[in-house]
């Protein structure tokens, strides 16, 4: 690493985290702040009429002090596109149409570079094409091996592209290397099977992004970013070794790149990097290890959330700048409160993944379940109220929450009123759930948010329809959430019989035999719950064991290849069965991008998975069950203790009583729909009536 690169903490005292918010001197061109908004696919890139809702999308978070902005991914060229014939940047037109883009970042003191994408074999499309002819799990099209005429050309588009980029007022451009995208299926032997000049050794397999670097910098000169995203550790059988990793990365540096943006795993690796069971700065050693082979500055990414986190690793590594995607969907002014001393008031991204990753695969436009103004900058607005109303909220959990905290963002005297002693309602549920601790942080900075606008908050308060009514509020927003179900099962009374809630918000005793009765999101919580150590918190060593980690490179004894070993998990403290009325196998609908891992996760604790069961009835024997419509195979299930996760009911018998008395009442998330608990719906229902009020 270059440490002349790196201003001294003690020219800046004055900043609450002076590493963090200290500028960084590149040669060419000077960043305002060590923060990266990293790449994030939004869907509007592909949708060239959309470019307005990207220039506002961008602004905002220019706005929010961000030092440096990479787009979402653009091809090279038609087979490099996810879908095709979009999000492709190849055109003069193209490039024109971005100034709108590059100017809104400007406007702010931002800087912005544009993502060169190419899928290979990633592709949704039948013309997809790879290093070698080969099939990935995430999409239903096999490959074409790419000719070399094809491979020369794919690089000469590169170069195309960020001559393009620079027509289009972009500071730069970042070439995606890692993910498991077309270059990184070039560098892993999984995907290279070539002994040609593009394959069969280290060095030919690291020809292609090489060319590709060369001519880039050959075709836009020494005075425009050339950042490279590059693979750190593969997390996939034939993977990437540190040794070839370091190798290319010195190739690289040759060849022209300015700065190294960090990936960590493919998306099709069987080791989670991204969600919140994921221990925060799990990955940041690989980073340190990169910047000290290196002389240009390094990036760290993934699970770096909060700007305590970031500073620590700026202070005690050779890491030089954060990536964040997520978080600054989560809150576009992540880096304004982080400079004011406000952190207490980020709204902490969770790596939930439902509004964002899990609509990317999806093809979905990518919003955020905390933040649903996310995307939608132009359409959704808390603006300044004309007329101040005095507005009650009558509960306090997620779609309460953020009803609230917007009416009064916008100017309006709020009144929240919740019946338990603390704020969170299922969010409370989910913050004690392993994995899922960093909710906690949501309920954090809606504390603060009541707080900081001043709601007025009632806990411990049950209301009726007609205290509210006497107390003339001019409209009141019912939020009551939702109760959980109890299924019509003979015996569910008895005392053995236990509701989620009872069990992981009261902490009502279970024994070692337990039968959890639904497979739905829940159901797959409280089975982790409760095949979970009494300290569910993985330390980073555990959770590397759990899902066959290895250890962070050594560089003088490298590491195993792709950097995956057997995983160790560690044992259940009970014995769990996990059934389902309907047929097949459990937790399909759970979410695309995190559903893997609540599976594997209960898979490695060894649950009993069984679908398509009839709930018999209940005794002192146990659970008694059959299978089937003709009720065959029946057996008892000799368990201390059954919990109920079938779903919920909605509690909105206060919004009835409310019309029927003539008050002006709204209904939004669990109390308006049960279904399967979804706090995205919740939230942005909050913040649409919020924003229509």
């Amino acid at each position: 690493m270059n440490t002349s690169i790196r201003r001294p903490a003690a020219e800046q005292p004055a900043l609450p985290y002076p590493n963090l918010l200290s500028e960084l001197d590149l040669g060419r061109t000077r960043l305002k702040n060590r923060v990266v908004m990293g790449s994030m696919h939004t869907g509007y890139e592909d949708y060239p009429w959309m470019i307005d809702k990207l220039a506002a999308y961008y602004g905002e978070r220019a706005a929010g002090g961000v030092g440096l902005i990479v787009t979402g991914g653009y091809a090279p060229n038609y087979l490099g596109s996810t879908v095709p014939l979009f999000g492709q940047f190849t055109t003069k037109l193209v490039a024109k149409s971005h100034r709108k883009i590059t100017d809104a970042v400007h406007e702010h003191g931002a800087k912005i570079l544009l993502q060169i994408l190419h899928t290979g074999r990633y592709a949704f499309h039948p013309l997809a094409v790879s290093a070698s002819a080969t099939s990935a799990p995430t999409t239903p099209f096999r490959a074409w091996k790419m000719p070399g005429w094809l491979i020369r050309s794919t690089i000469r588009d590169y170069a195309r592209a960020a001559k393009l980029a620079k027509a289009a007022g972009y500071d730069g451009i970042e070439v995606m290397g890692g993910e498991g995208y077309l270059i990184n299926q070039f560098l892993a032997p999984l995907t290279n099977k070539r002994t040609d000049e593009w394959g069969g050794t280290p060095q030919k397999r690291r020809r292609f992004p090489v060319e590709i670097t060369r001519q880039i910098r050959a075709a836009v000169g020494p005075d425009f970013i050339l950042q490279f995203r590059i693979s750190l550790v593969d997390y996939v059988p034939e993977g990437q070794t540190w040794e070839e990793i370091v190798a290319l990365a010195k190739e690289l540096e040759e060849a022209g790149v300015d700065i190294f943006n960090t990936d960590i795993g493919w998306h099709e690796a069987r080791v989670p990097t991204i969600v919140t069971s994921v221990p925060s700065g799990a990955f940041v050693e690989y980073t340190h290890a990169l910047a000290q082979q290196v002389d240009v500055p390094v990036i760290a990414s993934n699970r770096i959330n909060m700007p305590e986190a970031a500073e620590q690793i700026l202070a005690e590594t050779d890491v030089d700048l954060i990536s964040m995607a997520r978080p600054l969907l989560a809150d576009p002014n992540w880096v304004n409160k982080a400079k004011a001393g406000q952190s207490d008031l980020i709204n902490t991204c969770i790596a939930c993944n439902q509004a964002c990753l899990d609509h990317a695969f999806a093809h979905k436009t990518v919003s955020c379940l905390l933040n649903p103004r996310a995307g939608r900058e132009t359409q959704l607005q808390l603006l300044p109220t004309r007329k101040a109303k005095k507005v009650a909220v009558v509960g306090a959990g997620p779609a309460g929450l953020a009803t609230a905290v917007s009416l009064a963002e916008r100017g309006h005297s709020v009144t929240l009123i919740e019946g338990d002693d603390r704020i969170g309602g299922q969010f409370l549920i989910a913050s004690k759930i392993p994995g899922k601790e960093e909710f906690r942080h949501t309920l954090r900075y809606f504390q603060k948010q009541l707080e900081h606008h001043k709601v007025q908050v009632r806990l411990n308060t049950r209301i009726t329809a007609a205290q509210l009514s006497a107390e003339g509020f001019d409209d009141v927003v019912v939020a009551t959430g939702v109760a959980p179900r109890m299924p019509r099962i003979p015996g569910v009374e008895h005392p053995m019989v236990l509701s989620y809630a009872d069990v992981v918000k009261e902490g009502k005793p279970v024994g070692k035999r337990v039968a959890v009765i639904g497979a739905g999101g829940i159901g797959f919580d409280v089975s982790e719950f409760l095949t979970t150590e009494d300290s569910p918190t993985l330390h980073l060593k555990e959770w590397r064991q759990e899902w066959g980690v290895s250890d962070p490179v050594d560089p003088a004894r490298g590491g195993p290849r792709g950097g995956i070993v057997a995983p160790k998990p560690g044992p259940s403290p009970r014995e769990v069965y996990l059934l389902a009325r309907t047929p097949g196998p459990l937790g399909r609908k759970l979410g695309k991008t995190s559903g893997w891992v609540h599976r594997a996760a209960i898979k490695a604790k060894k649950v009993v998975q069984l679908s398509g069961v009839n709930y018999e009835k209940i005794d002192d024997q146990g659970l008694h069950i059959t299978f089937g419509e003709e009720h065959k195979d029946p057996r008892v299930l000799e368990v201390d203790n059954v919990v109920i996760c079938a779903g919920q009911e909605s509690q909105r018998g206060l919004y009835d009583e409310l019309v029927a008395k003539g008050v002006r009442a709204h209904v939004v998330g669990g109390a308006l729909l049960a279904g399967e608990l979804d706090a995205k719906r919740a939230i942005r229902q909050g913040t649409e009536l919020a924003a229509a009020l």
